[in-house]
């Protein structure tokens, strides 16, 4: 009897978790392809192939369900950036590596309707920026740290900067997302990264008891 009601439980679970992922499923296809405005949450339960009421059980509302969408997205875009990064020993080479594959999500439909259009609204600017910051954005805040201390990058306040270079990138993404060239914002990426970096100290004039150099005998 044990094992039995152990077994049921177990099963009930796996088919509320089958029913989530059905429906995250779904409402992503349908938010990425039709944007947040047009899509109706027993439209998606059904193309889900479960009830209404399973979609308000397990999201409340269509906002629900695309506040957990937007979760999934931007935890996969953290793990694309990090993996990107991670191909690389040199820490320079894992920021660049990172930005750019931030750079070339705007490709991605999801990444670009998803996230850069809708979500800032839908959710609120505070909100979405909260969830930002916990996935790819926490990435680049990590590499500036590491570069900062290691001297790669110039002495600074790393949050400010961190801010600066991930609005720079999410404007970039969506440029990217509406037909913008990649490789033209790649470009411009490296320039603006190269503009960071801690510049080698000058040589100078020679010091009181070092000898001048010697010019041309007479």
């Amino acid at each position: 009897m044990g094992r039995a009601v152990c077994s049921m439980a177990v099963s009930r679970a796996e088919q509320r978790a089958a029913t989530r992922r059905a429906l995250l499923a779904e409402g992503r296809r349908r938010f990425a392809a039709d944007g947040y405005h047009h899509v109706v949450l027993a439209e998606v339960a059904r193309a889900a192939g479960v009830t209404k009421g399973a979609a308000y059980h397990h999201f409340d509302s269509k906002a629900g369900l695309f506040r957990a969408v937007v979760g999934e997205v931007q935890r996969e875009l953290g793990e694309r950036v990090a993996a990107a990064a991670g191909r690389h020993e040199d820490p320079w080479e894992q920021l660049r590596a990172g930005c750019r594959a931030f750079l070339a999500a705007g490709t991605d439909p999801a990444v670009r309707r998803i996230l850069l259009v809708d979500a800032p609204t839908v959710l609120g600017w505070d909100e979405w920026r909260t969830m930002d910051e916990e996935s790819s954005a926490r990435h680049l805040a990590e590499a500036l740290t590491a570069l900062t201390a290691a001297g790669i990058i110039a002495d600074q306040p790393v949050e400010p900067l961190a801010r600066l270079l991930s609005g720079a990138m999410n404007e970039a993404a969506l440029w990217i997302a509406r037909g913008g060239d990649p490789r033209a914002a790649g470009q411009a990426l490296d320039r603006l990264l190269a503009g960071l970096r801690a510049q080698a100290p000058s040589s100078g004039p020679a010091r009181p008891d070092q000898p001048a150099p010697r010019g041309r005998p007479d």
